[in-house]
This record gives structure tokens, sequence and C-alpha cells, in this order.
């Protein structure tokens, strides 16, 4: 299978998708980093393309530096040192982007002024990854991978970034190729998935069901978590993997996929039918959408004693795939319905207050 040149045409509607979504997790990272004062920085894009497409909408490359750029007076402020490696293979979309990069630097004179290690690599990634391990390994690092053909396809470099600590990737999936060529040779070289219990599930959860037998390759006792975003283009699936080993970059991530899509937090598009959900069904009643869904269960959970504290609806919040505010508006419902007490005027579900001012409180069942 040949990889594709994504730039010989404007980027369609779910390439922007998934840019945006790596621009605006780069938004939160860039900052949680800085101000807790790590000294140094790391920034990996491996597959970064040329720095625009053809009508001139921003790649990741030029994303990333604008985020940077945004962030000069608290960079300037913590004296952090950024570190930026970008990657692109083929030799001609290589000087492409750094022609681009280094344009956008110039236009941008302020950026001259920080403390950034700009790298450019015409590298292999099969070759390049294991060389970047030790730095990714060291300092906190955000990764992004892209699975372009089958040739990078890889559940070892979810592996090799499981055993990291301060390491959070975003590695965008053509999903529908598992559909159709998942059982080939090629495929099963690269990434041992069983495509058949896969295909079990309707083809739209094809990226969601990947996702699972990756989290059944992890150890048991792993920290990383990984969470699905699925992006439709046209009939096809595509889509991103996150992972990360730290409660507080999942929330960040989780704040992002739901800004990106209200109803679910986990496509581009309705992928569980919620929109039709508030119709009553003549056999089943009405049907719960997957927010109304996880408050019945946080509400469930409270009342029969298996969640007691602000830190166990945060825990349970996340595992979920939901933001903190969905298990907020129904712990404060719960109390004026006088189901439940707690101490505070808020029921304290974010990470600041529970693990960064270690308040935890409990919730009293009346």
């Amino acid at each position: 299978m040949a990889i594709k040149n994504l730039h010989e045409k404007p980027f369609d509607e779910g390439t922007i998708t998934k840019l945006e979504i790596f621009e605006n997790y780069a938004r939160e990272w860039l900052p949680t980093f800085i101000m807790s004062n790590q000294k140094e920085l790391w920034i990996f894009d491996f597959f970064a393309g040329v720095g625009y497409d053809k009508n001139g909408v921003a790649g990741s490359p030029i994303r990333i530096l604008q985020q940077i750029k945004n962030q000069i007076g608290n960079i300037f402020q913590k004296k952090t040192k950024i570190n930026v490696c970008f990657n692109e293979y083929n030799k001609q979309k290589y000087e492409q982007l750094q022609q681009s990069c280094n344009k956008y630097i110039s236009d941008n004179s302020e950026l001259l002024r920080l403390d950034i290690n700009l790298q450019f690599r015409n590298a292999d990634v099969a070759e390049l990854f294991p060389k970047t391990l030790p730095l990714i390994k060291k300092y906190p690092s955000l990764l992004y991978l892209d699975q372009n053909g089958m040739k990078f396809l890889a559940d070892s470099y979810i592996c090799d970034l499981e055993k990291t600590t301060t390491t959070d990737f975003l590695y965008f999936l053509s999903s529908s190729y598992f559909f159709r060529f998942g059982n080939t040779k090629g495929f099963q070289s690269n990434m041992q998935i069983d495509i058949e219990r896969a295909k079990q599930n309707p083809y739209k959860y094809i990226h969601k069901s990947i996702l699972e037998q990756l989290r059944e390759k992890l150890p048991l006792n792993t920290k990383l978590s990984l969470y699905p975003f699925t992006i439709k283009k046209n009939v096809n699936v595509y889509g991103i993997i996150f992972g990360a080993s730290h409660l507080r970059a999942v929330d960040k991530f989780l704040k992002t996929a739901w800004e990106k899509n209200n109803t679910n937090g986990e496509a581009n598009f309705d992928i569980d039918d919620d929109s039709s959900k508030s119709q009553l069904d003549i056999f089943d009643g009405k049907k719960l959408t997957k927010i109304e869904s996880f408050k019945q269960n946080v509400r469930e959970d409270i009342l029969i004693g298996r969640i007691k504290t602000n830190k166990d609806v945060y825990n349970f919040t996340l595992k979920q795939g939901h933001i903190p505010s969905h298990a907020a508006d129904e712990v404060m419902l719960m109390k004026k319905e006088k189901l439940i007490h707690y101490a505070e005027k808020s029921p304290l579900i974010n990470y600041e207050q529970i693990y960064k001012n270690s308040r935890i409180i409990d919730y009293k069942v009346l």
C-alpha cells in the first residue's frame, strides 16, 4: 500500500478535525508543563508534512509553532527550553517543511528570542523513533504519530510509550484499512489485531474496536490510559488514539475532545445516534444519551456506596471518558434533591482540588 501524499490537494474536513484536535491539545499541554516549572520540554511530529496544504491551511508543524508563540510570556517567565523535532520522510516535502517553518518564524520574529531548539529530520520513523526514545523517557514529551499507509503501523510504538511516565501522544490511524486489509500478511506483521472480532460491531465502531484490542496488549498494572476519537471521512472511518499516564493529561484531552463534539466527546459525528434519543420508543420508552447514561451511573453508584468521595467520582468520570462538569452537574442535582449531603458549596470534582490541593470530601447518602 503506497504512502499517501496528503498535500497534493486541500485538507478535507476529516483532516482538519484531526489537526484541530492536535493543535487544541498542544494548547492545553504547553502551559501545563511550562507553569509546572519543567525546564525542558520536547515535541515530536514524526509525520510533519510540508507545513501547509494547497490552499495555505496550516498543517501540524505551523500549528505547533503558533501554540508556542501563544506561550511566549510563560516561557520567558519560567525560562523553559522548548525542543521541537519535525520529521518528514519525503525529501521534497522535507525541504518545503523547512522553508515553511523558517518563514513562519521570520514572520513572527518574537519566536527568535525564545530558547527554541528546532530540529528537522528526513528519516524513516521506524529508524528515528528508537533513537528518540531516550529523550522521550527523560523529558516531558508530546508526540504526534500518523499511520499514513501500512509501513508505519506498529503496536510496538504504544508498547514502548507505555514504559514512559511523562509522555502524551496522539496516534492517527486509518481504521477503515483494518476493516478491509486487516487479515493480510502486511497488516498482521505490523499490528496483530483480530479483525473478525472487530467486525462483530457495526462498521462505524471499527476505531473503538481496534482501541479495545490495543488496550488488552498493555500490562495489567499499566498506568497508561488510551482514549479514542473517531473521524468519519465520507464512507471511511479513521481515528485518533490518545495516550497518557497522568490523570491531568487525560483530563486535558477529554476537555479537548468534548469541546470538539459536546454530544459524545469521541467522534466528529453522532456515532451513537444520540440525536434520535429525544423521542419516546413505543416499546422501550426513552433511550438514554451517552451523557444521560453516565449521569445515571454516577447517581446509582453514589446511592449504593460504590462512589463515596469527590476523588472517587473524578476518577470514575475520566475512566468513562467524560469531563468533570458532567459528574458535577449530577452531584449538585442530587444534593438539591436531598439525596446526598456534602459540606462544601461545590462538589469539588476537578484535578486541582483533589490532587493539587488534597481536598477530599465525602458524599453522605441521606
